[in-house]
């Protein structure tokens, strides 16, 4: 009996040991985000909102934003609009920072605008990761994946039936 404790024993300070060493040999720590850019120093993001798909591409500049190669004002005449699309670097605090090529497709203008925000602020975060803190406490960097339900067959719309008649 005597003989077991002292191999059970034997046992349990290998096992402790051995745990405390893999743990001490590797500890757990994540490793810092490298900038992505390529060669001529732009970042790329593709941002999506509802139907609505943004390829978006930062540089450093003077803060000009051109979608589908009109100018911001332009393409986005809604204040509103305009306002969603600078939310992402008043956030980051670079106002005035970064100019902005965007293509959209798909949608409608709110929606572009969404998808433009989410490609920015992906971006954001590729060219300078130490954004990503304040970007992703925001919720700019999550894809908002709510899109309109597809309409079912014996029905008048997605959920809507047909108005019921007794007679």
């Amino acid at each position: 009996m005597a003989d077991e404790i002292k191999t059970l024993e034997g046992l349990k300070s290998a096992v402790v040991g051995a745990a405390a060493a893999t743990s001490a040999a590797a500890p757990e720590v994540a490793a810092p985000r490298e900038p992505v850019r390529d060669a001529l120093g732009r970042s790329y993001a593709t941002g999506k909102r509802k139907n609505a798909v943004a390829r978006v591409w930062i540089k450093p500049g003077k803060g000009k934003v051109t979608v589908n190669g009109k100018e911001m004002s332009v393409y986005f005449a809604r204040p509103v609009l305009q306002m969603i699309l600078r939310q992402a670097f008043t956030v980051a605090g670079v106002d005035g920072q970064f100019d902005v090529m965007a293509t959209v497709k798909g949608g409608g203008l709110s929606g572009q605008a969404g998808a433009v925000k989410h490609g920015v602020s992906k971006a954001l975060q590729l060219y300078d990761p130490s954004l990503r803190g304040a970007l992703k406490a925001a919720g700019f960097l999550t894809r908002d994946s709510r899109v309109v339900e597809r309409k079912k067959y014996g029905k008048r719309k997605a959920r809507r039936s047909f108005q019921f008649s007794k007679r």
